[in-house]
């Protein structure tokens, strides 16, 4: 009875996000963009923001449509914000040619974030606050990974790559954060 106990206790602690202080908000985070502009994330403190790891050679990379159709249809309510790396061994371009390969093949308008870390010891602060605050469920996993943040600047959901950003779950999960 009690090892079932403790494995509930660890269960619990290692998948929820019980540990959540949220001394930071994602708010208090910046990104360098492409074109070595920041990207200042209070600058979007009444929007949804969709916070997505991207790469070029990714299984995944026509999901940049599904993003940018998101993008443009709810922009008045929401953000995203393309976060290329190479992580995964599936971005080797530069920042110029991440930015011309978007604006390219898929018209990428919103804001792109120069190549980072999404993982390690290296990853974008950005990325340790999420993996701080909401667990290992904000830790990207592959390419496409997407946290979404609500208006209130914390982490209210995550997807995995497979989850296309015009999916019923996706699109049901960002609008229970505008109506918020």
């Amino acid at each position: 009875m009690i090892k079932k106990i403790i494995f509930t206790i660890m269960f619990i602690s290692f998948f929820s996000n019980l540990s959540a202080d949220y001394h930071k908000l994602a708010y208090d985070f910046n990104f360098k963009g492409l074109d070595g502009n920041q990207i200042n994330l209070k600058d979007y403190d009444n929007k949804v923001i969709v916070v997505v790891n991207v790469a070029s050679r990714c299984g995944y990379t026509p999901q940049y449509n599904d993003l940018q159709k998101l993008y443009s249809e709810y922009k008045n309510e929401l953000v995203v914000i393309g976060v290329p790396t190479n992580n995964f061994k599936q971005e080797p371009k530069n920042n110029a040619e991440i930015k011309k390969f978007c604006e390219t093949n898929f018209g990428i308008t919103f804001p792109m974030s120069e190549k980072v870390d999404v993982i390690g010891a290296n990853a974008h602060d950005f990325f340790k606050w999420a993996k701080k605050n909401h667990g290992i469920a904000a830790i990207p996993k592959w390419n496409f990974h997407k946290i979404i943040i609500g208006k209130d600047g914390k982490v209210a959901d995550t997807f995995a790559s497979f989850t296309k950003p015009t999916s019923k779950k996706f699109i049901n999960a960002i609008s229970k954060e505008i109506k918020s």
